[in-house]
């Protein structure tokens, strides 16, 4: 590993904890599904991340997530953390996810990358809401 890289991981490491940096540096359920059920994008100008969910769902249950994110390492685990949440759940229960339980989950975000939280949960949202949508058209 080269030595800048090694020294922005120790930077991190004080910055978030052990399971935010685990999402971060090995991602769940990273990429696009094609043809999916539902698909999600939001993103924030300010700070530049772009967040897309797609879901597979099968009798209102998700039954695949994937998502691809253009953002901080907090972004990147937070979408991480939310593929892993919902797999499996209803859309109506998956509807009810917020920013402060992505964060739970990951055991806590520094409170300037909160927001990371709260685009994934709204990525997630439109992409329920799009397969909604869609099954009623």
């Amino acid at each position: 590993m080269q030595k800048k890289h090694l020294s922005w991981l120790k930077l991190k490491q004080n910055e978030h904890n052990k399971k935010v940096l685990e999402h971060f540096i090995n991602p769940r359920n990273v990429g696009t599904i094609e043809n999916p059920d539902g698909y999600g994008k939001v993103g924030n100008p300010i700070c530049g991340d772009l967040m897309e969910m797609f879901i597979s769902v099968k009798d209102n249950i998700i039954t695949d997530i994937k998502f691809r994110t253009f953002g901080c390492g907090s972004a990147i685990a937070t979408s991480s953390m939310v593929t892993e949440l919902t797999k499996g759940m209803h859309v109506d229960e998956a509807m009810k996810i917020t920013r402060d339980d992505v964060a739970d989950e990951l055991e806590g975000l520094p409170p300037r990358k909160m927001h990371c939280s709260n685009l994934v949960a709204s990525a997630l949202h439109e992409a329920i809401k799009d397969y909604k949508r869609k099954k009623e058209e």
